[in-house]
């Protein structure tokens, strides 16, 4: 198991780096942690649910599953 950075990961992703920075901020990305300067995580780690485009009651749902 390797390391993937966030601009791997938004490549992988599909995403800017930007998101997967606030990703990282908000807790969503399980394993990543800082490596000197840049933000890394596990390269298996799968891209998280985009929270912005659910309605309201998949949030509502969401949240009460995770416990937000």
């Amino acid at each position: 198991m390797g390391i993937m950075t966030v601009r791997e990961a938004a490549q992988k992703w599909g995403v800017t780096e930007r998101r997967v920075q606030e990703m990282i901020r908000t807790g969503r990305i399980p394993g990543a942690h800082k490596l000197a300067r840049d933000w890394v995580m596990p390269d298996d780690t799968q891209k998280p649910i985009d929270l912005r485009f659910l309605t309201k009651e998949q949030r509502k749902e969401y949240d009460e599953k995770n416990k937000v």
